[in-house]
């Protein structure tokens, strides 16, 4: 999704979503201080650009190892215009960012809900889509989504320019089958559109 096109009332929760993270960011340290002066660009539009790569209605979408919220907070704020996802689930073991991403859910109105917990040790979330930004390597994030994600279900994965050495590293431990879309926001970027995990 183009975040040119989304309505006014969405532009205005998403400008309050940017305003809380420059607010909390020198206190928690929610994404880097320089990628803050490109915000728009690098963390809301790069998390919007997955809204489009996974078939809708989605009902249950879970975003692992949230942190500032990208893009699965984004997620839900686009929701909110769309109807799709219904839900969200944001995963996210330090609890001063967890409580960051209520204080958005809260500000915004967004249907979202934070689990404060880490990924390997939480229940099994049953998710239609997983979503995890600059969290781990392929390899790990497959495991984390085949124990979080339905059968049937997708992953969108935003990868750097490493994302060739690491698919490669992935295919020996797990099977899947894997769109590839160049990132609209960071030259030479990726984001992977996973189904179909099962291990080796």
């Amino acid at each position: 999704m183009n975040l040119e096109d989304v309505s006014r009332e969405t532009a205005g929760r998403l400008d309050v979503y940017r305003a809380l993270l420059e607010k909390w960011n020198p206190r928690i340290n929610l994404v880097s201080r320089a990628s803050l002066l490109d915000g728009r660009a690098r963390h809301f539009a790069d998390s919007a650009q997955l809204y489009g790569l996974v078939p809708h209605p989605v009902a249950h979408w879970a975003d692992l190892g949230s942190g500032g919220g990208f893009p699965g907070l984004v997620m839900a704020i686009l929701a909110q215009e769309t109807g799709s996802p219904a839900r969200v689930t944001l995963v996210e073991s330090d609890a001063r960012k967890g409580a960051f991403l209520d204080t958005v859910i809260r500000e915004t109105g967004a249907n979202a809900t934070v689990i404060t917990g880490r990924i390997e040790a939480i229940p099994p979330l049953d998710a239609d889509v997983v979503s995890a930004r600059a969290l781990a390597d392929l390899t790990t994030l497959l495991g984390f989504a085949a124990r979080h994600m339905r059968p049937g279900g997708h992953a969108v994965f935003p990868r750097g320019a490493t994302w060739h050495e690491e698919m490669a590293a992935a295919q020996s431990a797990w099977q899947f089958t894997v769109d590839v879309a160049r990132s609209k926001t960071e030259a030479g970027s990726v984001v992977l559109h996973v189904r179909g995990i099962a291990s080796v």
